[in-house]
């Protein structure tokens, strides 16, 4: 089941049934059974202050996700920057719509257990986004 709450932003309208249904399809076909996601959208302040408190990184990002895995049942809250998400549209020459979607199936995959650490790690979380964005 998948909620959304706006922090720091007015409301934008999000395509929720669509995701919803889109992140069952992820964390199924990963192989979990989905528990409670919380998709909080928000401003670049809110998630700097969030990265700063709990990750200790004082840099903005466009996500920050807190995974809870309780037995086989994947839960977690996705912190979204609406302005990052922007940015990045502009910058990789996508639409919003596209890097919102990219960035919650790149929150999503963190929950199954995925990293973008390492050059290979980048490299298997980016096929897996496109995997999913098609």
């Amino acid at each position: 089941m998948t909620s959304v709450f706006f922090e720091d932003i007015a409301p934008i309208n999000i395509p929720e049934v669509y995701f919803s249904n889109k992140i069952s399809y992820i964390i199924e076909n990963e192989g979990f059974i989905e528990g409670n996601i919380v998709l909080v959208f928000c401003s670049d302040d809110y998630l700097l202050d969030l990265n700063i408190k709990h990750l200790n990184h004082n840099y903005f990002t466009d996500i920050i996700t807190f995974p809870y895995l309780h037995d086989e049942n994947l839960t977690g809250d996705l912190f979204i920057s609406i302005d990052r998400v922007k940015a990045n549209a502009i910058k990789e020459n996508v639409s919003f719509d596209i890097e919102l979607e990219r960035v919650i199936y790149h929150g999503v995959l963190h929950l199954c257990g995925y990293n973008d650490k390492t050059e290979q790690q980048i490299n298997e979380m980016r096929s897996k986004e496109n995997f999913y964005l098609q």
